[in-house]
């Protein structure tokens, strides 16, 4: 692992910088002792999106990932950064760097061109970009990524074979994010596998704006317009934003929903009443991972793939049908072994 010399003088001139960068925006640290420019200490700083550490997604279950890096000795030093602006991105990137922080966590394909510029500023450090499409290869830099297209084909199909009006729901973030088109994409062609006649609504985010992470409001009444036209079951893929969808079917007894991103059972409560599983992204089992290999001199380039697959029917557990279950238990391996396709592919 590279670290920058440095002597007590650098040492102090850093930690001041750190803590003027630092004063406008929201910073954790759970370890604090450890010296981050020591060769032997490996430190992990995650910068988060506008949704915030707790937005009950990629950037909570990136930290946990982090957090479990430094419970299993493998991280030295964690901490956190919580964006407030977009416009910081780069600088709250830079004060981690400049205080040798060795591997820094980014999130969201919004955030993808900040952090390859990063990666090609700061060569001496590893860069892991949650949910981060990479062109650009770089030895340094690594999107940790996951196959959209095969959740959302999961999605798809369970919706069809749940649904008792022919009509489902999806309700996205914005297309100009690939994962969510290839989430869209995969979603009907797994709904039109089990039903080829299925009516199905889907509906992206309105433009590119920073506010699609954080607009529940939109994705609830979006939901709503879809079920006074027949939709009874709605799929959330819009991470923080979908939340609100989830909550609006959970208000409409008799309706069907399907979370995205992780297990959203346990995060959102007010959704339970609908929420039949979730299609997860193991982010935080990916940052461990690429956090461990980072430390055994093997880190990644390009894209990894991370784990993904539906969470637990939790209490729809004995109300699902055990022939619904065989068959999605059946998708899960066809895909898996290339035997049918979603119809589309991952970015």
């Amino acid at each position: 692992m590279y670290k920058k010399i440095s002597v007590g003088l650098v040492v102090l001139l850093i930690t001041s910088l750190f803590l003027v960068a630092c004063q406008d925006a929201p910073v954790h640290t759970a370890h604090t002792e450890a010296d981050c420019t020591a060769t032997e200490v490996l430190c992990v700083g995650l910068v988060t999106s506008l949704a915030g550490v707790n937005d009950q997604s990629f950037n909570q279950m990136a930290w946990e990932g982090i957090l479990n890096a430094q419970a299993e000795k493998v991280a030295d030093r964690v901490q956190y950064i919580e964006t407030i602006d977009a416009k910081d991105y780069d600088t709250n990137i830079a004060t981690f760097t400049d205080a040798g922080f060795d591997i820094i966590v980014t999130v969201g394909d919004l955030y993808s061109r900040v952090t390859t510029s990063a990666a090609k500023s700061y060569p001496n450090n590893f860069f892991i970009g949650v949910d981060q499409d990479q062109t650009d290869i770089l030895p340094n830099l690594a999107g940790l990524v996951f196959h959209a297209d095969q959740a959302g084909f999961q999605a798809g199909a369970l919706a069809a074979l749940l649904t008792r009006t022919n009509t489902v729901v999806a309700v996205l973030g914005p297309n100009t994010v690939p994962t969510v088109v290839a989430l869209k994409e995969g979603y009907e062609a797994g709904a039109k596998s089990v039903k080829p006649n299925i009516n199905i609504i889907a509906t992206y985010y309105p433009g590119n704006s920073d506010g699609s992470t954080t607009d529940p409001r939109w994705s609830a009444s979006t939901a709503l317009q879809a079920i006074q036209n027949g939709a009874d079951v709605v799929f959330d893929a819009g991470g923080m934003t979908g939340n609100g969808a989830l909550i609006e079917a959970a208000s409409h007894p008799g309706l069907f929903c399907i979370g995205n991103d992780s297990d959203l059972w346990e995060t959102i409560p007010g959704a339970r009443a609908c929420l039949v599983t979730s299609a997860m992204k193991l982010v935080n089992q990916g940052v461990f991972d690429m956090i461990k290999l980072a430390r055994e001199g093997a880190f990644p380039s390009g894209n990894y793939f991370g784990d993904s697959g539906l969470a637990s029917y939790h209490d729809f557990d004995t109300l699902i049908p055990q022939a619904i279950k065989d068959e999605m238990d059946r998708i899960k391996a066809d895909l898996l072994s290339g035997s049918i396709s979603s119809g589309t592919q991952s970015p």
